[in-house]
């Protein structure tokens, strides 16, 4: 019997593939993954049988994975950022439920909520919460109920997928919401393309947001009431200053 690696490879970029996911990669026998992340990474394991497909078709990619591995192969489902977040690691499992002799091991990355928030500051420092603003599997009124939660719960939030070609004013929807419960001012960041070529951040605020260009390769981070800008960085304190040791 074969095996499943499920690998995040980090944003993109080479520095940011852990060692252990770049061994998993170079020990499987096919990798399997979305064409963009598949294009990130063949070029580093030449020789290797890949199979990349389009968006939407996440569910075939994973069973491609597993009759990979049940034809004896080891196969890599190969996810951008942190397998577990927003990634492949979970449908694995399901579409083997009732594979239990399919070996299957997670390889953890670098997700985009940490890494943009490094390129912008120290945004997450404190208590924060992850949306992703794509309503492909998720109802938005279920996701604008977790954004009016989370705004009320003064969390700095992390939106994954603000926008798309399908979905061009999502951000500023959200941004409405949020100006609900905070004020215009609250500081927030862009990070872009984040350790690939093109990679940029930018910061804006809370009334600046819904305005802001964004896409697919976009994380948007908003602050809660503690969130500041120092010297042009996104920082939330966490609470030293109260305490008297800063």
């Amino acid at each position: 019997m074969g095996k499943i690696y499920v690998v995040g490879i980090g944003p993109g970029g080479p520095g940011d593939t852990t060692p252990r996911a770049e061994a998993a990669l170079a020990a499987s026998d096919v990798l399997v993954g979305y064409t963009t992340y598949i294009d990130l990474v063949k070029d580093r394991f030449p020789g290797k049988e890949l199979i990349a497909t389009p968006m939407t078709t996440e569910v075939e990619r994973c069973k491609t994975c597993r009759d990979l591995a049940m034809a004896g192969k080891t196969a890599a489902m190969v996810c951008g950022g942190d397998a577990g977040v927003y990634g492949m690691a979970g449908l694995v499992h399901q579409v083997c439920r009732d594979c239990p002799e399919v070996e299957i091991e997670v390889i953890p990355g670098v997700t985009a909520a940490t890494a943009g928030a490094a390129l912008l500051g120290a945004p997450l420092i404190h208590d924060f919460a992850a949306v992703s603003l794509s309503d492909a599997l998720t109802p938005w009124e279920t996701i604008a109920r977790r954004l009016e939660l989370a705004a009320e719960g003064d969390f700095v939030l992390c939106l994954y997928n603000p926008a798309s070609r399908r979905r061009p004013d999502t951000l500023r929807r959200a941004a409405e919401l949020l100006l609900r419960h905070r004020s215009p001012d609250t500081p927030c960041g862009l990070a872009r393309n984040t350790g690939r070529p093109g990679e940029e951040s930018w910061l804006c605020t809370l009334g600046e947001l819904g305005e802001q260009r964004a896409d697919m390769f976009t994380t948007v981070f908003v602050g809660s009431s503690r969130t500041q800008v120092l010297n042009g960085r996104l920082v939330t304190p966490r609470g030293y200053e109260e305490k008297g040791t800063l």
